[in-house]
């Protein structure tokens, strides 16, 4: 049996001892279980830690993530007219994941604001395409979905570069969930928020999501140690693991690692008739 390099022993490690510290979803909080798989992948426009531009790569990783939703960021050329970068015929053929219809930026892009949602199975009930406050033109989507396992709202968002804006994005996206009707929900994408705890640019987020257990260390993908990329709940106990996804191909394709979490939405769906 090949034996862990030692790169792999010492991020192994350092990714346990970071789970553990406060602040950060602990490697005791996941369980087996769950009927649903959602992902996060920041594809950095299909290039590499290599500097190659290779679409097909980063295709092939998110073939490994056999998620049923998945969300992308940086899916278009950010400059210049919006040209969408992944082959969708190829990534259908690969993975059985669809777009999620929605209004491109351009003629010829993928995503809003470089924002791309995909399902493999189910019915888009509902979207809605929002514009986020702050210095650089963000968006988020926000979508329903009647999924066979049950009803969810996915908010896909890639948040700014600055502190300040990405507490207006957060409080914008909680306004519109507090006028929603109560359904499960993940929000899930590129957050760009390293700090954790009462720094965090994110609290105003909680209590409607628990930010602690939707934080794992996913940036830089060669040796992960900051959870810039979130997967958040409601319930919160909708979400049964979390986990980071490094292979040998996940930690060149991107400078950042997909994130993975599966959920039960059967258990939130009896939850909800016991309280009724």
């Amino acid at each position: 049996m090949r034996q862990p390099s030692r790169k792999n022993r010492l991020r192994d490690g350092l990714q346990q001892a970071i789970r553990n510290r406060s602040g950060h979803r602990p490697l005791s909080a996941d369980c087996e279980g769950g009927d649903t798989v959602v992902a996060s992948y920041n594809v950095h426009k299909c290039v590499g830690t290599d500097k190659v531009f290779d679409p097909a790569r980063i295709v092939d990783v998110i073939a490994e993530l056999n998620a049923d939703v998945l969300a992308l960021q940086e899916i278009d050329r950010r400059f210049g007219e919006r040209i969408g970068l992944l082959d969708l015929d190829y990534l259908k053929e690969k993975t059985g994941l669809i777009p999620v219809p929605i209004d491109t930026m351009s003629p010829f892009g993928h995503g809003w604001h470089g924002n791309g949602l995909f399902f493999r199975a189910g019915k888009v009930r509902r979207v809605h395409q929002l514009e986020l406050p702050g210095v650089e033109p963000r968006g988020a989507l926000i979508v329903e979905f009647a999924l066979k396992t049950g009803a969810l709202r996915v908010i896909a968002a890639h948040f700014g570069l600055l502190r300040r804006s990405r507490a207006q994005q957060a409080a914008a996206i909680l306004a519109i969930l507090k006028e929603e009707p109560p359904l499960p929900t993940i929000m899930i994408g590129d957050l760009n928020e390293w700090r954790v705890g009462k720094t965090s640019s994110l609290t105003s987020l909680m209590p409607f999501f628990d930010v602690v257990m939707g934080t794992v260390p996913s940036f830089p993908s060669g040796f992960p140690m900051l959870a810039l990329d979130r997967v958040f709940a409601w319930p919160h106990h909708l979400v049964t693991s979390l986990q980071i996804h490094i292979t040998p191909l996940s930690e060149i394709a991107s400078d950042h690692l997909p994130i993975k979490a599966n959920l039960c939405l059967a258990r939130a769906q009896q939850k909800k008739q016991a309280d009724k």
